[in-house]
Formats: C-alpha cells, sequence, structure tokens
C-alpha cells in the first residue's frame, strides 16, 4: 500500500464527473487499498478516487462501526428522512459547515471482489456515503452547505 497525494478545493478534477468502473481487478483493488491509507493518515472517514486525482466511481469509508467500505461504482437507489450536521472534507481543510442529507439511504454497489452489494445505511454511514457520492459527481460539501460553522 502507499499513500496518495490529496487534492484540494480549487483543484478542477473535484468538479469532474468520475467514470464507470468496468471491471474490479488488482489495480482498482490497490487503488482502494491506497485510499484506506491514505484516509486513514489524514485522519478521515471517507474518501473518493478524484481526491487522489482519479476519475474512477470508488469510495472508501470507515466511520468507525467495525467495517470498511469499498464502494465500486456506489449509486444510491433510495434515500428518507432527514438529518443535519456538520460536515468536513479533506479536500477542504479548515472548513466546516451545517449539511442536511438523508437519515438512511440504500446503496447498490461492486466490492473490491467482485460481488454486488446492496446496503441499507442510516445515520452517520448514510451521510458518508451520499458525502462520498456527490465527489463522483464534482459536487463538494460547500455546494450544500446551509450555515458555515
Amino acid at each position: 500500500m502507499a499513500l496518495r497525494n490529496l487534492r484540494y478545493e480549487g483543484d478542477e478534477i473535484l468538479r469532474k464527473k468520475s467514470r464507470e468502473v468496468t471491471v474490479v481487478d488488482d489495480k482498482i483493488r490497490t487503488l482502494m487499498d491506497d485510499m484506506v491509507e491514505t484516509m486513514y493518515e489524514n485522519e478521515g472517514v471517507g474518501l473518493a478516487a478524484p481526491q487522489v486525482g482519479i476519475l474512477k466511481r470508488v469510495v472508501v469509508m470507515d466511520v468507525e462501526d467495525g467495517n470498511v467500505y469499498k464502494m465500486v461504482n456506489p449509486k444510491i437507489i433510495k434515500r428518507s428522512g432527514e438529518q443535519t450536521g456538520q460536515e468536513g472534507c479533506l479536500s477542504v481543510p479548515e472548513k466546516k459547515g451545517i449539511v442536511s442529507r438523508p437519515m438512511n439511504v440504500t446503496v447498490e454497489y461492486t466490492d473490491e471482489n467482485g460481488q454486488e452489494i446492496k446496503l441499507d445505511a442510516e445515520g452517520v454511514l448514510a451521510r458518508c456515503i451520499c458525502h462520498e457520492v456527490d465527489h463522483l459527481n464534482g459536487v463538494l460539501f460547500t455546494d450544500r452547505v446551509q450555515k458555515r460553522s
């Protein structure tokens, strides 16, 4: 595993839409492992591939629920409820803001072994999934901030 360089607000790659991954191979698995290491090194709970300069639909998360989530081509297929809380981002250091997100989401994705997964998530995990999927679409949390904190 290797640390990847983070991209920061103002870098045009963060505003581009990521491409679908067609095959989950060793290259994608290495990318995900590197992203997990980079996320931990920077004390984050989630990281999307564009944040390390790769325009692929890949995200990793660890919201301290005992799982490390590695998602390829995540697609939110259901949203319900609402939660409002503070968010930050490794690509937007020193800024935080209040953002509303769904309380519950259902996401479909491919895992690092090529298995199709359907996951129901709530609370912090649902918030993190929404935040990371936004990155894949060129959206930063600052675009959704209701109030700076």
